[in-house]
């Protein structure tokens, strides 16, 4: 899978780029925040990537950073999200708003988004809100702003992975937070879940 992408900006729309990697032109579509850090037309530019397959269409997702993707990732998992509501909603709000709206329960922030209703909006919050603090942004409701430092999605899934064990979703991220902490930003998920595990039920 297309991960990362390194070349130049070639040409912007509405909501996609054109990213020239040695002569070759990727498609990628972003949200309107992406579009705004990529710089202008002609400059060299870096989009972390994901692709989605369905049964007719392939298409390319772009993003400034990768905590945005990882938010992508997880608002494309709630029931009525798709890959144009998500970038919608990345549009509307920062990956911190994003975090904060979602640990807080605020669905009204979140309808701000093009697309995005009240019924929604509320299916968002309830389903992401213990799952805040895992991801980019900071920390989950009740903990320390900073416990959860800049988490990829290896820290996500080993936050899921704890809960599948039983462990409350709180606990999850914190266990996972001191993880990453003690092993380092670039840690796997497995070496991450062996750690967290230890210190979730200590």
């Amino acid at each position: 899978m297309i991960a990362k992408l390194s070349g130049r900006l070639d040409e912007t729309g509405e909501d996609w780029a054109i990213v020239d990697v040695q002569g070759v032109g990727y498609l990628v579509h972003c949200s309107t925040k992406t579009l705004a850090a990529l710089g202008e037309v002609g400059e060299g530019c870096t989009v972390h990537t994901d692709l989605q397959v369905s049964e007719n269409d392939m298409r390319l997702l772009g993003f400034a950073e990768s905590a945005e993707r990882d938010w992508f990732r997880m608002l494309t998992q709630v029931q009525g999200v798709g890959s144009k509501v998500g970038l919608a909603i990345l549009s509307a709000l920062s990956t911190g708003e994003l975090r904060d709206a979602c640990a807080s329960g605020d669905a009204a922030s979140v309808a701000r988004a093009n697309g995005v209703g009240p019924k929604l909006a509320g299916r968002i919050v309830n389903e992401l809100k213990d799952k805040a603090g895992a991801l980019p942004g900071g920390g989950a409701a009740g903990m320390p702003v900073g416990a959860v430092s800049a988490a990829g999605g290896a820290s996500a899934d080993a936050v899921s992975a704890l809960e599948n064990l039983g462990f409350k979703p709180a606990v999850a991220a914190q266990a996972v937070a001191r993880a990453r902490a003690e092993l380092g930003e670039d840690s796997g998920e497995s070496d991450l879940i062996r750690v967290a595990l230890k210190r979730a039920a200590g």
